[in-house]
């Protein structure tokens, strides 16, 4: 079955929300490759952080999901409260200053610099809660 290997994060400054991720991540250091602060993951997909610079038009904040583990969430959890960020249960701002439970797992959800909602979750969400969102 095809894997991802990368997509592109829009930024307007992209070692600036690369680093921010990394640092959440516990991740190595983006590296520069080309126009972009690539920031790889364990599973080897690479998140191109590029700055947005078409003249006139705005990317819009999307959504990133991260599947993590217990302990990985500990530290980001950790990381989050330690640089007091603001985070939710839900998506939209859902359950502020709450983490979820939902599928026995745990979830959080955090703003980046340019409000791209990064989700962390310790759990697979299974198709009979998808179904009941």
């Amino acid at each position: 079955m095809p894997q991802l290997d990368h997509t592109i994060v829009h930024s307007t400054d992209r070692f600036a929300s690369a680093r921010f991720l990394a640092e959440l991540l516990d991740a190595p250091e983006p590296q520069a490759y080309g126009p972009f602060a690539a920031l790889t993951l364990d599973n080897g997909v690479v998140l191109d952080f590029a700055e947005h610079v078409a003249a006139g038009r705005e990317f819009v904040p999307t959504h990133y999901a991260f599947l993590v583990t217990e302990d990985e969430f500990d530290g980001i959890f950790g990381r989050i409260q330690e640089q007091q960020l603001a985070y939710w249960a839900g998506p939209r701002h859902a359950g502020p200053q709450e983490i979820n439970h939902l599928d026995g797992g745990r979830g959080v959800y955090i703003d980046d610099p340019d409000g791209h909602a990064m989700e962390f979750i310790t759990r697979k969400y299974s198709e009979e809660l998808l179904t009941s969102l």
